[in-house]
């Protein structure tokens, strides 16, 4: 299930990040990213509040996905996560050339300033698989550990009262 996760992740460039605000409301904006299996990199700039709010409390959610063609082919992933900003120059190094090849329009800029934007990373924790593929409403979600190991949990299937609507 890992697997069906990643690859719909390297199929995006674009995620719904939301974080928590002072006042406790959640903030949702979008931003691009790349991603090294279930980390998510991404850029943001110093000034802004999604930064402030990860600051004050780690924990965001993320949702990956598009419209589909038609029903059957809805995939997306949505996941719990933890986000830093990455410091090491290593781990910098290898984020920037993963969002660098994903986004190609950003070759041209260098890494930006740490001064003005910062480099930050996600590790999706809490990950749900949406596939209408295996049926309507069908999601696959596991837990990964502290230790990196993947806790499945038992498939959903929602049929959303259509079910009900055929047999009336």
């Amino acid at each position: 299930m890992e697997q069906s996760a990643v690859k719909i992740l390297e199929s995006h460039r674009l995620m719904a990040i939301s974080t928590l605000r002072p006042d406790g409301w959640p903030q949702t904006t979008i931003v691009g990213y790349a991603n090294d299996g279930l980390l998510l990199y991404f850029m943001i700039f110093r000034s802004s509040q999604k930064l402030a709010n990860i600051q004050r409390d780690d924990r965001v959610s993320i949702a990956v996905g598009d419209e589909p063609r038609d029903f059957q082919s809805l995939k997306a992933v949505f996941a719990g996560a933890n986000a830093w900003e990455v410091t090491d120059a290593d781990q910098r190094t290898h984020a920037w050339r993963l969002l660098t090849q994903r986004h190609p329009n950003l070759a041209d800029f260098g890494v930006p300033d740490e001064s003005e934007a910062a480099l930050m990373c996600a590790a999706c924790k809490y990950v749900s698989v949406l596939d209408y593929g295996k049926g309507f409403g069908h999601t696959d979600s596991f837990t990964v550990g502290d230790s990196g190991a993947v806790m499945m949990h038992p498939a959903e299937k929602n049929s959303w009262g259509i079910s009900a609507a055929k047999s009336a």
